[in-house]
């Protein structure tokens, strides 16, 4: 219910301001982001559209922790 209750927040305050939100769950940033990063120790590997990032990334860093080979 928590994590309900923070997305209904994320999707009101979204059309005001910019929201930064820092998470390992991938379907919570599937969810509510419209952007995504995605860093390994911290270095950005990639940065784009959430749709483009978790169906056809251009990485193969990030294909593999969002397939679940690593991570």
């Amino acid at each position: 219910i928590a994590t309900a209750k923070v997305e209904e927040l994320i999707d009101e305050l979204r059309a005001n301001y910019t929201i930064a939100i820092v998470t390992h769950s991938m379907q919570q940033a599937a969810r509510v982001s419209q952007r995504t990063a995605y860093f390994h120790l911290g270095n950005l590997v990639e940065v784009g559209e959430t749709t483009q990032i978790f169906t056809n990334p251009r990485h193969k860093l990030t294909e593999d922790y969002i397939t679940g080979r690593f991570g």
